[in-house]
């Protein structure tokens, strides 16, 4: 059985704030943030500018060409960090969790045409989860790597260790997540702290000796530079974006520090510490344009820095790598319980945090694509071809979807829509484009995953609506079963059963199962479902919903919201039926196991249908699932074609 999902229902808040402990202040709730939320976006500079002048669409090093990049660096991130995700999108959170899919469960549908509308933005959550998954697997590999190339700026004798460091260091970053971050986490922002600070006096200390760089605040340089290089402006513009890579991340963990702490820590200390940055190695290339050959970060620093800067750099990106991971945890984790995939097993690493956790198989493909990539690009420089393609596309489809709760859910005129867009719609759509150009230079890596986590996600999600009606058209009404039993009462025997089943309006096949082929009916059965709400946390207060259907058989549903971990012996011994609470060893779990039967009847191709039927056999099973005890657990099987 899988959980069913259904409109949101009343819920307690996401304890966003309080996930940081009790009494924890602003000052610690924006430390702690410093070493989660910005280690993306925070180490961006170690590669941004660099690749914006001299990647593959590279432009002279001129004055005008310096001045126009930094300027459009500059207000990429004021419209798409601080406009956009801080000052707009950040308000369409689902109890305080963010992140497309929380987004997408804001939009309740009524009606037809409404639910149809839900279909497709369900669809274009689904796609954009899948391009997440896209473009993760290259944030450790290009962050770690270009950290690592600062060797070659201490000397050049370190080139041959490059590759090699990067990869001991992916591995021993992925063969710890099975400990979890509860112990390494304290320290995250106390480093990031140091590593902001750090970029900021290396750039504050750089602009002050030039200048003239300090124009570059001004947004008509940028708008100079993309109307004197036309079409090559506009690919450059593919590399400018890869400073804003990791914007998303504000959104997706507000859940985890609430959206205060994230602003204070960004207008207070990342935002004033990458723009100072970025105006330093502007600064350093108006002065010395051979600078770009080598490597603008690390030229900031004095000779006897560069060696420290590359450790701390090396820190840095393995804490933004961390946060990467740790979200495509939590995302495949709400992807389970919203039945976008398959039940995996999923570890708590903590017994104080919920949101801690490891999921084995998906971190060792992380770990497997990381290490490819690194081996198959081995540069930095190579790498940032293939980033950011998958990125622009999930900015553009969470803009999408804001758009639309901000226009059903908020009222929102045409007129304030439009403006919204204006503000930074233009600047994705360019980033989208300029992006493009990235696929025949690597950027086809992070879509071809995509399309391959989308095929398996949308699979899945068909397949499971095609089972469901396919165990309808076989399965009794509830009442006539009961009027079955009434006129021919079977043998009842002590004891409660449960027998889970995934809708309320019909009889659980495992109980039709166990009545035709044991002859006996235990004298409590309980027919369980359990729900997926379209919130991230349930109340325990309205968690169960019980109803006496007659013939000592009670209905009971269990709500569990899309970021909890369903355990439904402990939710169900809570429950009194007839006044009387149940005892563990009187229960015994029927669950119905289907065996998938691909077949050419009209559903789904036949290619995806044997997909489907082999995501369902090697699905996590329901016993560990649902937190049941095997040993009260009795299994009915099944075989259906679909």
């Amino acid at each position: 059985m899988q959980a069913t999902t259904r409109p949101a229902a009343p819920a307690r808040p996401a304890a966003g704030p309080a996930a940081a402990g009790p009494g924890a202040g602003w000052a610690g709730l924006v430390l702690a943030a410093l070493g989660v939320v910005y280690g993306d976006i925070g180490t961006s500079p170690l590669y941004a500018l660099r690749e914006s002048l001299g990647g593959v669409h590279r432009v002279p090093v001129t004055p005008a060409n310096v001045l126009g990049v930094v300027s459009l660096v500059v207000w990429a991130l004021v419209l798409i960090v601080s406009v956009k995700y801080l000052g707009l999108v950040m308000r369409a959170h689902n109890r305080g969790e963010g992140g497309i899919l929380a987004l997408v469960a804001l939009l309740v549908p009524s009606g037809r045409a409404r639910q149809r509308l839900q279909a497709t933005l369900i669809l274009l959550a689904m796609f954009a989860a899948s391009l997440f998954y896209g473009d993760s697997v290259i944030t450790p590999a290009i962050s770690v790597l270009s950290a690592i190339e600062g060797l070659e700026v201490v000397t050049p004798a370190l080139k041959p260790y490059v590759v090699p460091s990067t990869v001991a260091i992916l591995v021993g970053l992925f063969a710890v997540q099975s400990a979890g971050t509860t112990r390494v986490g304290g320290a995250f922002g106390p480093v990031m702290l140091v590593w902001f600070l750090t970029m900021a006096v290396l750039g504050l200390a750089e602009a002050l000796r030039e200048p003239r760089v300090w124009t570059a605040l001004s947004p008509h340089w940028g708008v100079q530079f993309l109307l004197d290089h036309g079409a090559a402006g506009l690919f450059v513009l593919g590399s400018v974006f890869l400073a804003v890579t990791g914007a998303e991340a504000l959104y997706a963990d507000m859940g985890h520090f609430g959206a205060r702490p994230i602003r204070l820590g960004w207008y207070g200390l990342v935002f004033p510490a990458l723009l100072l940055n970025y105006l330093g190695q502007g600064a350093l290339l108006l002065r010395q344009p051979h600078a770009l050959q080598s490597h603008p970060f690390f030229l900031l620093a004095p000779s006897w820095f560069q060696l420290p800067l590359v450790v701390l750099a090396a820190m840095a990106t393995v804490i933004a790598s961390q946060a990467v991971i740790s979200g495509a945890f939590s995302l495949t984790r709400q992807a389970v319980q919203l039945g976008f995939l398959p039940r995996l097993r999923i570890e708590h690493t903590s017994a104080t945090h919920i949101g801690q956790i490891y999921v084995p198989l998906v971190n060792w493909l992380l770990l497997l694509a990381c290490v490819g990539l690194v081996l198959g690009f081995r540069t930095s420089s190579a790498l940032a071809g293939a980033y950011g393609v998958a990125l622009t596309t999930h900015m553009l489809v969470t803009t999408v979807v804001f758009v639309e709760v901000a226009r059903r859910r908020w009222r929102w005129g045409w007129g304030k829509i439009g403006l919204l867009v204006l503000a930074f719609g233009w600047l994705e759509v360019a980033f989208f484009g300029a992006n493009l150009g990235k696929v025949p230079h690597g950027g086809w890596f992070p879509l071809v995953l995509a399309a391959g986590l989308f095929t398996v996600i949308s699979t899945w999600r068909r397949g499971r609506q095609i089972l469901a009606r396919k165990l309808a058209e076989q399965t009794m009404p509830l009442e006539a079963f009961l009027e079955s039993i009434r006129s021919h009462p079977p043998l009842r025997v002590p004891g409660v059963a449960v027998f889970m089943y995934g809708s309320r309006a019909g009889t659980p096949p495992a109980l039709l199962h166990n009545l035709k082929h044991n002859k006996v009916l235990h004298r409590t059965v309980i027919l369980l479902t359990v729900e997926t709400l379209e919130v991230p946390w349930v109340d325990p207060d309205v968690r169960a919903d019980v109803v006496p259907v007659g013939e000592g058989m009670y209905q009971v549903v269990l709500r569990y919201g899309f970021k909890e971990d369903p355990c439904v012996p402990e939710d169900l011994l809570r429950l009194s039926i007839d006044g009387v609470r149940l005892h563990p060893m009187e229960v015994t779990y029927f669950l119905g196991r289907e065996t998938i039967l691909p077949s050419r009847k009209r559903g789904m191709a036949l290619w995806r249908e044997r997909l489907f039927a082999f995501l369902a056999r090697n699905a996590q099973p329901a016993t560990a699932f649902f937190g049941l005890p095997p040993n009260r657990v009795v299994e009915l099987g099944a075989q259906v074609e679909i």
